[in-house]
């Protein structure tokens, strides 16, 4: 039966081989979950396009996204349509009724607004706004935001249980007495601020299909961001052709390849031919490989040596 030190030492020779071995280690996280974190998107740095940096963390296996409005959790990224389906525990819907300004809303930062914005077919319902509201003032006659968006708006979300048995107030004529509730669409206002728009709470919902749906019990509750890739997609196409991870330079912003223990300006192939530069994550990788194979390498000795001095006092 072998010895326990005889056990360390091949217990500690393997973890050598799998931390010091010659094997590829990934850079960029593929999943947060049972969510696939694919390109453009990432959640660590260097890795997705430059444009969605610093927009999705994964926390305890959970997919956040975040903006200047707060975070939001990923329900899913649908990579075929380019969107994203997000969840504000703040949010009302048609079983319950939040107030008090505890709702995200949604508001972009400027430098995010040509390529990620809620879709079209999203309508977001202000709650509670003040007669002082700038929904309420400066948008005179027709030009009046409270409208339905894809035939969803107020007057069906006040069928809601939430609302039983609900507000009687539903014009479009405010004068000093404003609706409960007001519909938008995002493209209408361009930032759903509770603080800024003088509103105790909202709800979002959109339509995946053309159908009329039966009423506001059967809505998606939620805010569904579509998303657009900036720049030429041919990097990226010819980067993964080429056995690479599309990634960018978190300094300079542009657009990086990312080969194992290289990066490069265009493909793999690129590299292999011209030697290119080590990427910092690369060498940051190696130092701390390098510092942990001193570790393990050290006790494996010091195991090893007391190892060998029982064996040698037991033959004599």
């Amino acid at each position: 039966m072998p010895s326990r030190s005889n056990m360390d030492i091949e217990a500690m020779s393997l973890l050598l081989a799998l931390v010091c071995g010659e094997g590829h280690v990934k850079t960029c996280r593929s999943y947060c979950g049972n969510i696939t974190v694919d390109y453009p998107f990432a959640t660590q740095s260097g890795c997705g396009h430059f444009g969605f940096r610093d927009l999705l963390f994964c926390v305890n296996d959970v997919l956040m996204f975040h903006i200047n409005s707060g975070s939001y959790r990923v329900l899913e990224v649908d990579y075929a349509y380019k969107s994203l389906t997000l969840h504000d525990p703040g949010m009302s819907t048609c079983e319950s009724i939040v107030r008090g300004g505890k709702g995200n809303g949604f508001v972009l930062e400027s430098w995010r607004a040509p390529y990620l914005n809620p879709a079209p077919d999203n309508v977001f319902m202000l709650i509670g706004c003040t007669p002082e509201s700038p929904l309420f003032q400066g948008f005179p006659g027709k030009h009046l935001p409270c409208r339905n968006v894809s035939g969803m708006g107020c007057e069906e979300y006040y069928g809601c249980p939430a609302w039983d048995p609900g507000p009687k107030h539903v014009g479009l004529i405010y004068s000093m007495s404003p609706p409960e509730c007001c519909s938008v669409s995002f493209q209408a206002i361009r930032a759903i601020n509770l603080t800024k728009l003088q509103c105790q709470g909202y709800s979002s919902a959109y339509s995946l299909a053309p159908l009329r749906l039966a009423g506001p019990s059967d809505w998606s509750y939620g805010i569904r961001v579509m998303y657009s890739v900036p720049g030429d997609s041919a990097f990226c196409r010819a980067c993964e052709a080429t056995g690479g991870t599309c990634g960018h330079d978190s300094v300079a912003g542009g657009d990086l390849c990312l080969c194992g223990d290289w990066n490069s300006t265009t493909n793999c192939d690129s590299v292999s031919k011209s030697g290119g530069e080590p990427s910092m994550l690369s060498l940051m990788d190696a130092l701390t490989g390098l510092l942990i194979c001193m570790v393990i390498w050290m006790n494996t000795i010091k195991d090893f040596d007391e190892a060998l001095s029982t064996l040698w006092s037991r033959a004599f």
